[in-house]
């Protein structure tokens, strides 16, 4: 088959590129959606994660953050960032918030989220001409069907690092391609290495996509077997060096995975097969079923396929067995698990759908590359249709707004196809063909017209739908505003890094607070949160949410000490979120005096301490790490809102039950009594209570404890309440939103004097100077010192120390965080952080590009040498 020029292709990706556009923005102008509404954008892990890690290289790339490549100081008081920057950052695309105004961090992601979808068509409508023989229009058509599947805009358009999968899949199709004529194959390991190193999760299904589009196309070849092995060689090869090229990035991210905290799987549960069906439709969405929508032109291509007899049976046969096997693939747990790289993905079970959109996509333009499907054809693939929205009704995903959508749709590709027939006449399509005359003319430009408005019209109404409905479904945040901009003063104003730190609070806007308005706290939320930090967290009265992988600040004196916060913000409710109302308080800032970052336990304590030490008291863990006695945790009395003795609880929960309250029409409420020392303060922690928490009676006028939790996915933080009073009497009025749980040992109240002895005792043994760059940090501390040097960050994997000039070791862990012992002769500490994996990757990387640079010299010498030899010849 004759290949087309390069101008169609063109033609075609720019085609592609503009519709995407357009249906993607008319979409979000129709749900009102940012940033062409008042509705936000940022839902689930978008204003959670992405955004917040697209501000914090906003700020690496212009150096106001802490930190740099290797060492993020603002999370978790100090994490991993390569693995971070491998999974959310290393698209070439991120690169371009440095050009947008850092508090327009929401648009940034935004156009690099268009601009993504728009290459993912474009580059798909370029491999569909490369594929075979048709008209650009088409292809550019058919891209964009790609570009706004159903994955797209159900689940991919949130969790943006994903759409670089959705480019690099036609691009390594194209590599394929490559592989097959042998053409320019450091190309093709250069777009391999690039894919990987964009998001390494989708290419590898990217790329076993690409796979077995090359082995079908080998197959269909006919050429003989040993062109097709060398062929095969070529591309296995060219995978080989690209992945090998990725793997210093690669290698880092896979160990942060291993050394993150457990999550939250579940086991895959196929769906129903009418709500399987139903995904292939437009306008139809949900969380838990795979997003297959590809329009219904390219639907209708694709099921034509099988009847088209202008098309060989080998290939018919082979497209749709492939398409029939892809799709089973989906709904059996082993091949599930196969897709996902083996490890059960937490969230939506079906993140490899794009890859079947794709070939539905490809099958439709294999249909179309033998001519439009002729009546028999048509008929055929209208009549499956027809029976794939019957099976579908049944499915309650199929929405009243699906219908008159799904019919439109129906007869506008029907028609356009038919008139499409007309006009060729059932031959092959061809890359340029002159219109005979005007009688052909018109059909032609109506079937255009018809089939690009189709696919325009269905695709902005199903974006719209799912941009709707998600915000039903998922949590949801708002995007830059005065909140934010109020904590960002509020945290540069008090910031005193390395001195301190500054949280920037514990009512928290996202997940990611400290990267999104600055400051280093504990709150930290990543795939790659480390396993130590959470247990550690979790043991001293810390929350979090996703199973463990969102750890939230926690507002308490003793901690704020341990980790040298010594400026904290406080802001009121964020009015975005309707969990708790609002006190009415605007964002303030408390000071706390706190050692240094390095501080120095007594002689006796061991560096070797593992955070499984600690017992189930968070009030004792937390004397543990000061090593100091501070708290009293006195008898509780629990009583229900009829003044009785609740039940107690059973399994993962102990302590006593409480049913839900509501709050509004309740006239009497659950209560805790209990006795401490006067002007204490008291803290609540129960992990598995949801709801508010507040000091009545003599102690009244505390702030209010805001609970969050659930039996699944998320415990709630221990929480300041207030002071005892003179009478010594505690009494903890509760307000359950659901049925909780108040464990024995909830109640702590600190003695505020003791505190300030035990600050007072590690300042004054604490290092005398420390100093913090991206990877390294440095104390010095006071000649003949004994005992336990213990850094106030997490001991994650990769922190190696030395004292004074010894040559460094792996860093001792005292319950949790980083130690080193000392003998009395160090009057230095300092400990360097190396990411798990780097070096490995590091020496992959090195053999990969060696390897490509050989093969490369070995190229060209062996050209030079053809030349030489058959020069002569030529001049003859």
């Amino acid at each position: 088959m004759p290949r087309p020029t390069t101008e169609p292709r063109q033609a075609a990706a720019l085609l592609a590129a503009v519709i995407t556009v357009t249906a993607f923005c008319a979409a979000d102008a129709v749900a009102r959606s940012y940033p062409f509404g008042p509705r936000t954008r940022s839902v689930n892990d978008l204003g959670n994660q992405y955004v917040p890690f697209h501000a914090h290289l906003w700020d690496l790339l212009h150096g106001r953050a802490d930190g740099g490549l290797l060492v993020n100081w603002q999370s978790g008081y100090g994490a991993s960032f390569l693995p971070d920057l491998g999974t959310y950052l290393t698209s070439p695309f991120a690169l371009l918030v440095a050009v947008f105004p850092r508090d327009g961090i929401d648009l940034a992601v935004y156009v690099i989220t268009v601009l993504k979808v728009a290459c993912a068509g474009a580059a798909m409508a370029w491999l569909l001409l490369r594929l075979g023989p048709g008209r650009w229009w088409a292809a550019g058509l058919l891209g964009t069907s790609y570009a706004l599947c159903g994955w797209t805009v159900a689940s991919a358009v949130y969790n943006l690092m994903w759409l670089d999968g959705l480019i690099a899949l036609p691009l390594l199709c194209l590599v394929g391609e490559r592989a097959l004529t042998g053409r320019r194959p450091f190309l093709g390991v250069a777009v391999v290495a690039a894919a990987w190193i964009a998001n390494f999760y989708t290419a590898y299904m990217a790329t076993l996509a690409a796979g077995l589009v090359l082995l079908l196309r080998l197959y269909l070849s006919g050429l003989p077997r040993r062109q097709v092995l060398a062929a095969a060689g070529r591309a296995g090869t060219t995978v080989a060096l690209g992945t090998g090229l990725a793997a210093p990035l690669v290698t880092v991210v896979y160990f942060g995975t291993t050394h993150a905290s457990p999550g939250r799987f579940r086991d895959f549960t196929p769906v129903p097969t009418q709500d399987l069906l139903a995904r292939l439709l437009p306008t139809t969405y949900s969380f838990g079923s795979p997003a297959l929508y590809v329009g219904t032109t390219a639907l209708l291509l694709a099921l034509a396929l099988p009847f088209h007899r202008a098309a060989p049976g080998r290939v018919r046969a082979a497209w749709t067995l492939l398409v029939a096997a892809m799709t089973l693939s989906m709904q059996w747990g082993p091949t599930q698990l196969f897709w996902h790289a083996f490890t059960p993905p937490q969230g939506s079970s079906y993140r490899e759908a794009f890859v079947l959109c794709a070939l539905l996509v490809i099958a439709a333009w294999t249909s179309l590359s033998y001519g439009p499907p002729d009546r028999r054809a048509l008929c055929a693939a209208g009549a499956l249709y027809a029976v794939i929205v019957g099976m579908a009704s049944r499915s309650d995903l199929v929405r009243s707004v699906a219908w008159p959508v799904l019919l439109v749709a129906a007869v506008g590709a029907l028609g356009g196809l038919a008139l499409l027939g007309r006009t060729d006449g059932g031959r092959p399509m061809r890359p340029v063909r002159p219109v005979g005359n005007g009688r052909r003319t018109v059909p032609a430009v109506l079937a255009v017209v018809l089939l690009i408005g189709t696919q325009l019209g269905e695709a902005t109404a199903t974006s719209a739908v799912a941009t709707r409905l998600r915000l039903g479904h998922m949590d949801d945040y708002a995007p830059w505003g005065d909140r934010q901009e109020q904590q960002a003063e509020a945290v540069a104003q008090a910031d005193g890094w390395p001195r301190y730190r500054t949280d920037p609070g514990r009512e928290q806007t996202v997940g990611n607070d400290p990267l999104l308005v600055g400051g280093q706290g504990a709150q930290y939320y990543s795939s790659h949160t480390s396993d130590v930090l959470f247990r550690t967290l979790t043991a001293l009265g810390g929350g979090w949410t996703s199973g463990g992988r969102s750890l939230q600040s926690l507002d308490n004196a003793v901690t704020d000490v341990i980790f040298s916060v010594g400026a904290r913000v406080h802001s009121p409710a964020d009015p975005h979120q309707n969990w708790f109302p609002q006190d009415g308080s605007g964002v303030t800032v408390s000071r706390q005096d706190v050692p240094p970052l390095v501080t120095v336990r007594p002689p006796g304590t061991s560096a070797h301490t593992a955070v499984s030490a600690f017992g189930p008291s968070p009030y004792r863990n937390q004397e543990l790490l000061l090593g100091a006695r501070v708290y009293t945790v006195p008898r509780l009395t629990v009583r229900t809102p009829a003044g009785t003795a609740p039940e107690r609880g059973k399994g993962d929960t102990p302590g006593v039950r409480l049913d839900a309250l509501d709050r509004r029409t309740a006239e009497a409420r659950p209560t805790i009594t209990a006795e401490c020392a006067a002007g204490s303060e008291v803290y609540l922690w129960a992990p598995h209570f949801a709801g508010t928490a507040r000091l009545t009676g003599d102690s009244a006028g505390g702030p209010t404890g805001r609970f969050r939790s659930d039996p699944v996915s998320k415990i709630a933080a221990m929480e300041p309440l207030g002071t005892v009073p003179a009478s010594g009497s505690v009494r903890i009025e509760l307000s359950p939103d659901r049925p909780s749980t108040v464990p024995d040992g909830a109640v702590g109240c600190l003695d505020t004097a003791r505190l300030r002895a035990a600050t007072e005792r590690l300042k004054a043994t604490g290092a005398t100077k420390v100093t913090v760059d991206d990877d390294t940090i440095r104390a010095e501390i006071p000649a003949g010192t004994l005992g336990t040097a213990v850094v106030a960050a997490p001991r994650i994997a990769g922190w190696r120390c030395a004292v004074d000039d010894d040559i460094a070791v792996p860093a001792g862990e005292y319950y949790g965080l980083i130690a080193v012992s000392l003998d009395g002769s160090a009057t230095s500490v300092t400990c360097t952080f190396h990411p798990p994996g780097l070096r490995l990757g590091a020496v992959v990387g090195g053999m990969s590009l060696v390897a490509v640079i050989a093969l490369g010299t070995y190229t060209a010498v062996r050209r030079r040498r053809a030349t030489a030899l058959t020069g002569p010849e030529r001049i003859v």
